[in-house]
């Protein structure tokens, strides 16, 4: 969901991102801890050290003692500079996936090795296909009020999660969204032009279908609210549902089956691609 703010400031030096988790605990602070380790050993103090990663030693310090998440770019540099062979790129992937809050880290990691993912959302547009405008709106109206760097890290997180559509091979992405979720402007009339000339934007790449499930359906089996059906590789599938901060990952073959069921007759009750690009080019002449 999430110019001139500190948080912000912070990813585009480099200096790295706060961790969802308190300071001090899980992954972002073992890191620290053998990077410190190996520092250590390497006979290095910190500004010499940061010196050669091109890194500040204020910030070597935030990494070493779990406040700060270290970009991927300083795994790799710091590996190589400490002669670590391997160990601190192996816990790059494991790093990177504390920027996500707690409750969608699994989906994270599920979402990035996927190799079809379908999604059917109500309220707001899905995260994948956000704009950074939308999803800074968003997350400014979360309440209770999240801080500005929390607000940025997730926006960067967010962002991050949209390589998606440039892996390859590439995976088949299908969404359908609400027609409620394209006329409420959220963040202001400007913000959802951006986003409605993104989705159609996005909606132009060959392994994406985008559908608006529109109002006047007297028909629509998605009553019971959003959820997504993700595919990995061998055939697995699962099912994520999302509320109030608190995440469901369902892994039962009969409840999976049974979502995907549901999936496939809320996309045939919904507009097909082709007029949802017309349906949303028509929204925009609205605005």
């Amino acid at each position: 969901m999430e110019q001139g703010e500190p948080g912000e400031q912070g990813l585009r030096d480099g200096a790295g991102t706060r961790p969802e988790d308190e300071p001090g605990t899980g992954v972002v602070a073992a890191f620290g801890r053998q990077l410190k380790l190996l520092r250590i050993r390497s006979g290095l103090e910190r500004p010499e050290f940061g010196k050669r990663v091109g890194y500040a030693g204020q910030s070597v310090a935030s990494f070493e003692q779990g406040r700060r998440i270290p970009p991927p770019r300083f795994i790799d540099r710091a590996d190589e500079v400490l002669d670590a062979g391997g160990v601190l790129k192996a816990l790059k992937e494991e790093v990177g996936r504390a920027q996500y809050p707690a409750f969608f880290r699994d989906m994270a990691r599920l979402e990035a090795e996927a190799v079809e993912l379908c999604a059917y959302d109500t309220h707001v547009v899905k995260g994948l296909l956000q704009t950074e405008e939308y999803t800074r709106a968003l997350l400014a109206m979360r309440r209770p009020l999240l801080d500005e760097e929390t607000i940025e890290l997730r926006v960067a997180a967010r962002l991050a999660r949209q390589e998606i559509f440039n892996r390859w091979p590439a995976p088949l992405l299908s969404f359908v969204l609400e027609e409620t979720v394209l006329r409420r402007p959220l963040g202001g009339r400007a913000v959802l032009r951006g986003q409605l000339e993104q989705l159609l934007l996005i909606g132009q790449k060959r392994n994406v279908e985008i559908q608006v499930m529109p109002l006047d359906r007297e028909d629509n089996a998605g009553v019971d609210g959003p959820f997504t059906v993700i595919t990995r590789k061998g055939g697995e599938q699962l099912t994520y549902m999302e509320v109030q901060g608190r995440s469901s990952l369902l892994a039962d073959r009969e409840e999976v089956r049974l979502a995907a069921a549901r999936y496939g007759i809320i996309r045939s009750q919904a507009l097909t691609p082709r007029e949802t690009q017309g349906f949303v080019e028509k929204l925009l002449g609205e605005l």
